[in-house]
């Protein structure tokens, strides 16, 4: 049995690492994609670049531990079922639990390791890797011309192009309009070509003109001057323009500035920030609900519900001495004070709605601020869980395809995987918009794919003919007869 089990082992974690790294692989194509608009144009050397990716694939670690865990068990237990070797196990008597049980054992040890990450390691690279895209982003980005269009990025100059070599950089049809020292358009510039460069220290933009001319004319020293001034113009085939420019150099931010963010956090910082902020929360609420003008019984209950410590709250409910029809009341009065009635209860309404929509925003925001500590101390949990949950499902379903290698095992993991991402993304909108239990939300995915998980175990411990087209049919055929019968049974 030992022999078995090593054979197995060393069958599935080849292709686990492969398909580890595949995945990784494939997340970080999806991670530059998203932030390319934020690395192009910014002059980063290579150490930086990466630094940056190295921080990021850390982050996609609790992604890729689920998704090679499903596709290396399909394509483990997909690969003995086409061989018949699942077939040669079992009719030796091994069941297939026991022969899942040393892959079981990797499984746990996984999820154990993808924990870990989310706990204790991921924490710290999502600091790093937050503090430096914010770097980056807030570095002032090397001029970009774009074809048609007057830029401003270089202070004191308005430039537009006509076109652009893509090859060589080199700029067509410039017009240069120069607004240094407070000019408005006394200084037009026309060129037939150009190329535009910033220099290693990144202080200066030098820009480079081919024949063109330069058209000026001498500004006025004063409103009431009438002597006129001449203009001038100046044809040249080669000039040089050298600006000084600031905001080029690279300069990390403090990670103190993010050091809190609900991604940094570790399980008991998120506890002690969801303490804090509900505590904040809930005191913010309180104050709300005694502000809006209620009825003494309503505001009494109000107070009992949101002030759940204090040792002054009356628990008793004082019972009224005597109990009227308002209406009946209300009909007996004449109409001044019917008026007066009316009025009043329209003012407190009108004040009950102002307040609602001075305080409706502002605790909708922070409760949605407080909902994602608690979203991410779940999804620490969930997604650790999913390793084990995907186990379940791949590799009795690989038994039950019996197809091997990269062809349907890919297939099957990505809709299985893209299916799971559907449900837990439903799940956890629901809870942020409080819409659904915080519990139920996180955990909604986990609900339904572990007792498929385990269906699916069954179903291949059974030698259950899932994927067989005469099982379906006949079941079509077994229904069709069950509704004619019945339907001839009718008077």
């Amino acid at each position: 049995m030992k022999k078995l089990h090593w054979y197995i082992m060393k069958s599935f974690l080849g292709p686990f690492f492969m398909t580890f790294f595949i995945v990784i692989f494939v997340l970080l194509m999806q991670f530059l994609f998203r932030y390319v608009d934020d690395l192009v144009g910014k002059g980063l050397d290579l150490g930086l670049m990466g630094e940056m990716i190295f921080y990021a694939t850390f982050g996609l670690l609790p992604y890729a531990f689920p998704l090679a865990m499903l596709l290396a068990s399909l394509m483990v237990f997909g690969s003995l079922g086409e061989n018949y070797e699942l077939v040669a196990m079992k009719s030796s008597g091994i069941s297939l639990f026991r022969i899942m049980k040393p892959l079981l054992y990797i499984a746990v040890f996984i999820t154990c390791i993808a924990f870990y990450f989310a706990n204790n390691v991921l924490p710290h690279t999502n600091l790093r890797f937050t503090t430096l895209l914010w770097s980056i982003r807030e570095q002032r980005p090397e001029l970009v011309l774009q074809e048609g269009v007057f830029t401003n990025e270089i202070d004191g100059y308005s430039i537009r192009i006509g076109s652009k070599d893509k090859k060589t950089n080199v700029l067509y049809d410039l017009l240069i309009y120069d607004h240094t020292k407070s000019k408005t358009n006394q200084s037009v510039i026309v060129a037939d070509s150009g190329f535009l460069r910033i220099t290693e220290d990144k202080k200066f933009m030098v820009l480079n003109l081919y024949n063109g001319v330069k058209y000026s004319e001498e500004a006025k020293q004063n409103k009431n001057d009438t002597e006129t001034y001449p203009f001038r113009r100046d044809n040249f085939e080669d000039q040089t323009i050298r600006i000084k420019v600031k905001g080029f150099e690279f300069n990390r931010s403090d990670e103190n500035i993010f050091r809190n963010t609900f991604r940094m956090l570790n399980i008991e910082q998120l506890k002690f920030m969801e303490d804090s902020l509900g505590t904040d929360y809930y005191g913010r609420l309180r104050n709300f609900m005694l502000n809006i003008r209620l009825n003494t019984s309503v505001t009494r209950k109000v107070h009992n519900l949101t002030a759940k410590y204090d040792s002054l709250k009356i628990q008793s409910e004082i019972q009224p001495d005597s109990i009227f029809d308002f209406d009946e009341l209300f009909s007996r009065q004449d109409k001044w004070m019917m008026a007066e009635i009316a009025r009043t209860a329209l003012n407190d309404a009108r004040n009950n709605v102002q307040t609602l929509n001075l305080y409706d925003d502002e605790l909708y925001n922070r409760k949605k601020h407080l909902n994602r500590y608690t979203m991410e101390r779940h999804r620490k949990y969930t997604l650790s869980l999913a390793v084990l949950i995907f186990f379940f499902i791949g590799a009795p379903l690989g038994a039950i395809i019996r197809k091997g290698g990269l062809g349907m095992p890919v297939v099957v993991s990505i809709l299985m995987f893209i299916a799971y991402y559907i449900v837990s993304m439903t799940g956890e909108k629901s809870a942020r918009e409080d819409v659904w239990e915080m519990f139920a939300g996180m955990w909604f995915s986990s609900f339904i794919f572990l007792p498929l998980g385990i269906w699916l175990t069954y179903k291949a411990a059974t030698d259950a003919a899932l994927m067989s087209a005469e099982t379906y049919s006949k079941l079509l055929e077994n229904l069709g007869l069950e509704r004619l019968k019945k339907w001839m049974k009718r008077p």
